[in-house]
This record gives C-alpha cells, structure tokens and sequence, in this order.
C-alpha cells in the first residue's frame, strides 16, 4: 500500500505525455540517455527532467556503464510498479499526506469556500 505522499509522486510521474512515451520505450529494453532522446525525438535536455522525475517516484532506475569507445553512458530501466487506483487506495492513502494543503487547498487546513 502507498502513502498518500507515495501516491502523489507516482500519479504526478505518470502524469505527463512525455513521461508516459519514456516507460513505453523503456519498456521493451533498458537503454542510455542519447539514444532515448533520438527514439523520442526530443532534447537530452527535456528527457533528463523528465527521467529525473520518473526515477524520483521510483519508477525508474539509472546506472552507469562504459561504452565500448570508452566513454561513461547513463543507463535507464524501468523497475517493476502497477499501478491499481481504486476509491480505497485513494482513502487509504489521504490520512497519510504529509501536505495538507494540497487535500484542502490552503495551508491552514480549511476546506476552500467557493
């Protein structure tokens, strides 16, 4: 079962198009950051932000390898992760946010007046 603090990372990883075509690719196989970026057509740049991210919700997982014309290649994977979002994972999860405000909409704790 995931913190509510657990749940909001994963869900906010998973949350963008760009994220969503990295654990595609990353799917079939591991590979390293340059030739992410060409599969996806987008900069190293942006996939590094993106990867971060992903690899912050732990989602993925990077190593470091040396290519055989001896230069030092960042390697990612995906680790195992499913996501089941139900009505009680979400209850089950909210006691535990660490940041109220995000569940309430202000710091104080009250409930946002509309």
């Amino acid at each position: 079962m995931w913190t509510g603090d657990e749940l909001l990372r994963q869900l906010g990883a998973l949350g963008n198009p760009h994220r969503l075509r990295i654990v595609a690719a990353l799917r079939a196989e591991r590979t390293y950051v340059s030739k992410l970026a060409r599969e996806l057509r987008i900069s190293r740049a942006l996939l590094q932000v993106h990867l971060r991210k992903l690899e912050a919700a732990g989602l993925v997982t990077a190593s470091f390898e040396v290519g055989e014309d001896g230069k030092t290649l960042r390697f990612y994977e995906l680790t195992a992760f499913s996501v089941v979002l139900t009505p009680e994972t979400i209850a089950a999860a909210v006691p535990t946010l660490t940041t109220p405000d995000s569940v309430h909409g202000n710091a104080d704790g009250e409930e946002g007046r509309t």
